[in-house]
C-alpha cells in the first residue's frame, strides 16, 4: 500500500453479512498503513465479529450505539461523519443499501450515512445474487450511485447460501485499493454501478 493511506482518517460501517470477518483484515491493513481508523457496527454486524476484534485492530473506539455517546455530550453520529476522509461500508447489504436510498436512519450506522457527504461514501455491497438482482435492490443501487456514493464490487462466486453468482463481497485486497483510489483523487468519481 501506498503512502495515500498514511494519516487519512477513515470510517468503517460494519453491516450484518457473513462477509463482515474479511472487514477485519481491511481495518488490520488500514491502520499498518497509518491510516487513522474507526469503526462503526449495526448490532447485526455483532452478531458475525465483535467489537473488541475492531478495537484491537483499530487501536481505537468502536461505535455501537446511536444512544450511547462515548465521547461525552458531542453528536457522535456527526463528527464521525463530518470528520472522515473517506467512509467504507462493508459488507454493505440490501438492508443498509436501501435505508441509504431511501434516507432512513434508524440505527447508528445509518445516521452516519444520512449525516454523511454521499461522495466521501464507497460501499462494499455483500448478499446473495437473488437480492443483489432484485429489482428493488437495483432501484436502491442506482440511487445512491446517483447521489455520488461509488461502489467496489460485488463480485461474481461462491455464497454463504451455496450458491455462486454476482453479490459477493469484493475481496480485501480489492476495498484497499478501492479506498486507495479514492483517495487519491479526491472522490472524482471513477467507481462503477453496473445493474
Amino acid at each position: 500500500m501506498t503512502s495515500t493511506l498514511s494519516s487519512r482518517s477513515i470510517l468503517v460501517c460494519v453491516c450484518g453479512g457473513i462477509a463482515a470477518y474479511k472487514i477485519a483484515d481491511v481495518v488490520s491493513k488500514l491502520a499498518q498503513a497509518k491510516a487513522s481508523v474507526t469503526v462503526a457496527m449495526t448490532a447485526e454486524a455483532q452478531k458475525f465479529v465483535g467489537p473488541a476484534t475492531f478495537r484491537a485492530l483499530s487501536a481505537n473506539t468502536v461505535y455501537t450505539d446511536l444512544w450511547d455517546h462515548l465521547d461525552g455530550k458531542d453528536p457522535q453520529h456527526i463528527r464521525l461523519a463530518q470528520t472522515a476522509d473517506l467512509l467504507l461500508v462493508a459488507p454493505c447489504t440490501a438492508n443498509t443499501l436501501a435505508r441509504m436510498a431511501q434516507g432512513l436512519a434508524p440505527d447508528l450506522v445509518a445516521t452516519i450515512l444520512l449525516a454523511a457527504d454521499p461522495r466521501k461514501v464507497l460501499i462494499a455491497p455483500a448478499m446473495n445474487e437473488a437480492m443483489w438482482n432484485h429489482p428493488a435492490t437495483q432501484r436502491n443501487a442506482k440511487r445512491v450511485f446517483d447521489d455520488g456514493v461509488e461502489f467496489v464490487g460485488p463480485g461474481a462466486g461462491w455464497q454463504a447460501c451455496r450458491t455462486v453468482g454476482v453479490g459477493r463481497m469484493s475481496e480485501p485486497a480489492e476495498i484497499l485499493a478501492a479506498i486507495e483510489q479514492k483517495l487519491s483523487k479526491d472522490s472524482a468519481g471513477a467507481a462503477h454501478f453496473t445493474p
